[in-house]
């Protein structure tokens, strides 16, 4: 709640992590961060924001002293010093000091960070080559300064403009001016870019899990498709054996030439709409009756800067909810609560109860207008993001967004929608960097259009492209244009068997991105992950953009660059940290601490496990994401020992935020020649959750064995000759019991072979 004190103090008051003294107040957020604001009014707030959604985080503790002119507070890990001097905070009144690689780091609020790691930015909307990037959290400098200062305040789940506050795009420092209030937030972290994650997400709240078939795979095109020719393309999915999650609708679902009042986005008075095109679609329900009992889960495109108008089918209702006497066709207003719940009253939920999972909100007005109705300054995109979410909350399910980044706090809200792109190579590269860096800011899960919006047909860049999706957040196909069709089957024969590869890749490594998307969430950690994030002490991590660690086991390095010869090899350069490293499809073995140039064929892709870890897997299926786990597929690269875990839960409700879900742990462990893997009982339990399970374990890189004990039975074994791999499958038995194999098996030395998927 907010605190208004009449009359300075001239002692510090200090209350559960914060002290006060004059005109300014601290709050201790952490050892390595701190809030600083400063108010002429002395007119401190504890509402949210939506950056600072978690007003609970301080913490008390840390050693406070004030000897009359000076007031210190010390963390263990920062020092703050504060000189009331009647004026804002400046380089003459207050200091900050920390370490940063054993040395100590001044910080002021003049000080320049030089060596910021980058962000995300808000779209990347006709990009056809890198552009700079804003500054993201984490910096080698070992700070960031994070300025909150006069941004709306949230009350009772509603916006509202705090009062006394800075203009919302103000610069930290000299653009302030002098009589404005300030709200700081200074992380210093040092080298421990973790713990700087970890603070934010106390700050800002935990990264969601996405509903499970966000991260499978996704068909859209601009395009004016008939209910006839998505039925068509649903069946085409099945007869090349691509997997299908996730079909979008765009622009052309709904009625466009009725409309006849707004603002002509785009030169169309039907930009925005709600209401079925049935000269395209006639029955929309029973065509998305059919896709849900195919397990085919779609989302809608929707542009809403014109609202509700009279030509919706809706509209009546619509207009019945508002005040008395508001006027015909009333403008957009996300500012105004009345005007959003009769906006999500009939423009969304008629089409969710009729069986749209989801909306992509493809906001790009904001020039339409100068903020939100009512709030001055407030984008329409962050605050939109957050009541779209929180809307998609209903019925218990999973929030579920689809939109352009917000800003900080936004990670709140995934996934992330990043534009419209031109299709080039220099974007595709920049797109991997891209992807993980954004995880600095902790947007971890970004929907790329794989191959670009448009641009020029070049099927090798696109399977280089859909190559790269198979190793991020989702693999989504968008694009327009007649030529520029994402079907990966209209791209030639060689191209569809690489895509097919990376189809396949994806659908079996499921189990594991699930997984480890439970990890974004418990320790606030991206799913890709920039190699300075784990190695932030190794200069080499530093200098390979263009690769990326997929949760904790894999080392993912896509080709962005044209292959030579009739395979089209191409080459990457791949940094390997310590340890021992696998390629997934050749089997090469790397030792760590080493730097190799990696070649590729089209159908290759550089992808190397982790030595002696067990991968969670699952068979391929059409329906990656929904499809029940009762075969478990384990996998494990020879090494030493090594654990892991396979997470599980239902995958559409907001169930693992009150332990539904079940975690089983696998571990391997070599003993000379003998190896034993170990499946756990599971533990924990969800609706839906499968009762028995059999299991396959794959060892790659062994030589051969003939036979190996399933829980103390003699069981046999199966031998893949070509890609040294010995198998053993168990029958299904129920989750409560332990598997245990051993078997008798040296690594074996197989050189560039290729394991089919």
């Amino acid at each position: 709640m907010s605190k208004t004190v009449e009359k300075a103090a001239s002692q510090p008051i200090e209350t559960n992590g914060q002290v006060m003294l004059d005109n300014a107040r601290f709050t201790v957020i952490s050892p390595t961060c701190i809030r600083m604001e400063y108010s002429i009014r002395q007119s401190f707030t504890d509402k949210p924001t939506l950056f600072a959604f978690n007003r609970s985080a301080c913490r008390a503790g840390a050693k406070t002293t004030w000897n009359g002119k000076v007031l210190t507070i010390d963390t263990g890990k920062l020092q703050l010093e504060y000189q009331p001097d009647g004026s804002s905070f400046s380089a003459k009144n207050l200091k900050v000091v920390f370490k940063n690689g054993g040395k100590d780091v001044e910080w002021n609020p003049e000080s320049k960070s030089a060596r910021n790691l980058g962000g995300p930015v808000a779209t990347l909307d006709t990009w056809s080559k890198p552009q700079e990037l804003p500054d993201g959290l984490l910096s080698r400098d070992g700070w960031y300064l994070l300025d909150d200062s006069g941004q709306p305040l949230l009350k009772e789940g509603w916006i509202e403009q705090r009062p006394g506050g800075m203009p919302l795009k103000s610069k930290i420092f000299k653009e302030s001016a002098a009589n404005s209030d300030l709200d700081w937030y200074l992380f210093t972290y040092g080298s421990d870019y973790k713990a700087a994650l970890r603070t934010l997400s106390d700050i800002s709240g935990k990264v969601p899990i996405p509903r499970k078939h966000i991260l499978g795979s996704w068909y859209c095109r601009w395009h004016p498709y008939t209910a006839e020719q998505f039925r068509k393309i649903v069946q085409e999915y099945k007869d090349h054996d691509f997997p299908l999650d996730i079909l979008v609708m765009d622009m052309d679902w709904h009625a466009q030439s009725e409309a006849r009042t707004g603002f002509g986005h785009a030169s169309n008075l039907g930009w925005t709409g709600y209401t079925w095109n049935r000269k395209l679609i006639p029955e929309p329900e029973k065509l998305l009756r059919e896709l849900k009992d195919d397990g085919i889960f779609v989302t809608l495109n929707d542009h809403p800067c014109d609202g509700m108008r009279e030509h919706e089918k809706h509209y009546n209702e619509f207009i019945r909810m508002l005040p008395e006497g508001t006027p015909a066709n009333p403008p957009f207003n996300a500012g105004n609560p009345n005007y959003m719940a009769a906006f999500f009253k009939t423009a969304h939920e008629p089409l969710e109860n009729e069986g749209v999972d989801f909306w992509w909100l493809d906001w790009q007005q904001d020039y339409l207008y100068n903020s939100v109705l009512g709030v001055p300054g407030l984008n329409h995109l962050p605050w939109l993001n957050y009541q779209y979410y929180k809307h998609s909350e209903r019925d218990n399910r999973r929030g579920q967004a689809f939109s352009r980044w917000g800003g900080w706090g936004d990670h709140r809200h995934p996934i992330q929608f990043s534009g419209d792109t031109w299709g080039t190579w220099e974007m595709l590269a920049f797109e991997v960097s891209f992807t993980a860096l954004s995880g600095n800011s902790g947007c971890f899960f970004w929907a790329h259009d794989l191959g670009g919006f448009t641009g020029d047909r070049n099927p090798e860049m696109f399977t280089r492209w859909v190559q790269f999706g198979a190793l991020s957040p989702s693999l989504r196909l968008h694009s327009c244009g007649e030529n520029l069709d994402r079907r990966p089957w209209l791209w030639g024969e060689r191209f569809e068997k690489a895509m097919h590869s990376a189809y396949t890749l994806r659908t079996r490594l499921m189990p594991y991105i699930y997984t480890s998307v439970r990890q974004c969430h418990d320790q606030t950690l991206p799913l890709l992950r920039p190699m300075y994030l784990e190695y932030p002490d190794q200069e080499e991590a530093y200098r390979v953009p263009q690769q990326y660690l997929f949760g904790d086991s894999l080392l993912a390095a896509p080709i962005a660059a044209p292959g030579t010869g009739e395979n089209l090899v191409a080459e990457q350069k791949v940094w390997f940290p310590k340890g021992t490293w696998f390629n997934f499809f050749s089997n090469e073995k790397f030792e760590g601490d080493k730097t190799a140039l990696i070649k590729a064929g089209i159908n290759e892709i550089p992808l190397f496990a982790k030595a002696g870890v067990p991968l969670p897997l699952q068979p391929y299926t059409q329906r990656m994401a929904t499809a029940p786990l009762t075969s478990l597929v384990v996998r494990c690269y020879p090494g030493d020992s090594g654990t892991s875990t396979l997470y599980e839960d239902d995958g559409q409700t907001q169930g693992y935020l009150k332990d539904e879900f079940a975690n089983t742990v696998l571990s391997y462990q070599r003993n000379g020649d003998s190896v034993t893997i170990h499946i756990s009982p599971v533990k924990g339990s969800y609706a839906g959750q499968p009762t028995e399970r059999s299991c396959r374990i794959e060892l790659p890189c062994t030589t051969k064995s003939s036979e190996a004990t399933f829980n103390g039975r003699i069981i046999p074994v199966e031998y893949d000759d070509d890609n040294f791999m010995n198998i053993i499958k168990t029958p299904s038995q129920p989750i409560s019991q332990d598997v245990v194999i051993t078997i008798k098996t040296a690594e074996a030395d197989p050189s560039h072979i290729t394991i089919p998927l």
